[in-house]
């Protein structure tokens, strides 16, 4: 039996999930196991309306707040909109940043040179977008497979400040580190092309190193109904494989970090 998700938190109204990669939210096919929301209708049971409240990309695994009720799902997304909410991320990147920390403000738009239509990228005059983040670890990994000698790593704590489509991905190939993995924004969208095509060769999935991206929404924090919430969920086994034993447990970013363009 296909085992829908984890299951970080339930009560009468609410249920927080560990989502994992790999795994659309909303359906595109038949298979009742397809998709986030179809899996919740199967956990919560015939009759059951769930509703996401927050979303993440198909290859990004992590925390997912599923409303229960319609009530539950107008309030939540009531405090997501009012931008009330903490939302950290895990990330594994190519190379090693010179900064400890940082913000990244860049503005995204969409990318129309791109034969990618999803693809946005930063550009002038675009949607104000800002990126925290601190380097947790710096590693180096030998590919397996790879005739390169060992490759420089980071593994990054991430808290995005707006909330703009791929901005984490965006940002963090802006800045010369690209998340270990991604296939639109790792510096050759053939790659995505080939994928959506099923046609990725040998050597390109080597170049991928995984089958999905290396990024995980670790925590969301937000108060609801004068209840402050806080909601943590690890990665899955290859992206903790892959870090080493030293995984880093820093969830906090600096308040005014440098910044790094």
């Amino acid at each position: 039996m296909t085992e829908l998700f984890q299951v970080i938190y339930e009560d009468t109204d609410l249920l927080v999930v560990n989502k994992p990669a790999d795994l659309v939210c909303h359906p595109t096919k038949t298979d009742e196991y397809s998709s986030l929301i179809s899996r919740a209708r199967l956990y919560l049971g015939e009759g059951s309306h769930p509703q996401l409240v927050n979303r993440l990309d198909r290859e990004t695994s992590g925390v997912t707040v599923i409303a229960k009720t319609a009530e539950a799902a107008r309030e939540l997304r009531h405090v997501w909109e009012s931008r009330q909410v903490e939302k950290n991320y895990f990330a594994i990147v190519h190379g090693h940043p010179a900064n400890d920390h940082g913000l990244i403000e860049a503005p995204i738009g969409k990318d129309v040179s791109s034969k990618v239509a999803i693809k946005d990228h930063v550009c002038p005059d675009a949607a104000p977008a800002q990126t925290a983040y601190s380097v947790d670890h710096r590693f180096v990994r030998k590919i397996a497979g790879s005739d390169e000698g060992p490759q420089p790593f980071a593994l990054l704590s991430v808290r995005p400040q707006t909330g703009r489509k791929h901005q984490i991905r965006i940002h963090l190939a802006h800045v010369g580190h690209p998340i270990v993995g991604d296939k639109l924004y790792g510096g050759d969208e053939q790659i995505y092309l080939d994928f959506v095509q099923h046609r990725l060769t040998a050597v390109q999935k080597q170049r991928l190193i995984f089958k999905n991206q290396a990024l995980h929404a670790s925590r969301v924090a937000f108060e609801w109904r004068r209840t402050p919430r806080e909601y943590i969920a690890k990665p899955e086994s290859w992206f903790l494989e892959f870090h080493g034993p030293k995984f880093g447990t820093n969830y906090s970013l600096p308040s005014s970090p440098d910044s790094l363009r």
